[in-house]
């Protein structure tokens, strides 16, 4: 799964975010790519800024899919932000597009993008 952007389009990120916790909920192996303004929320205490109405809270999201799957944030997304491997959330990785090209095309996965 890929998300692509930030509290800029609160919608379509926290449904991104969502779905990644309810796949993980129900046992799909997931992996969670966080790319453009969506790299911000592997950050410390970002995902606890966001706020939608009647949605799920993005911090409690994203914890459940570091526990359960893996998150990603995009090598070159960071680097654009200044947010380094050291900077992020415990469980949280930076990798680039070799990682997710391996990912998505892996027999069997099924790629969405947010």
């Amino acid at each position: 799964m890929k998300v692509t952007c930030g509290a800029e389009d609160a919608e379509r990120c926290n449904q991104a975010f969502t779905v990644a916790a309810a796949a993980v909920a129900a046992g799909a192996d997931v992996g969670l790519w966080l790319t453009g303004e969506a790299a911000w929320f592997a950050l410390p205490g970002r995902a606890e800024t966001f706020a939608l109405d009647l949605a799920a809270p993005l911090a409690d999201l994203l914890a459940a899919v570091v526990a359960e799957g893996q998150v990603t944030v995009c090598t070159q997304c960071a680097q654009r932000r200044g947010i380094t491997a050291d900077d992020v959330v415990e469980g949280v990785r930076v990798a680039g597009a070799a990682v997710f090209a391996e990912e998505v095309l892996a027999e069997g996965t099924q790629a969405l993008v947010y």
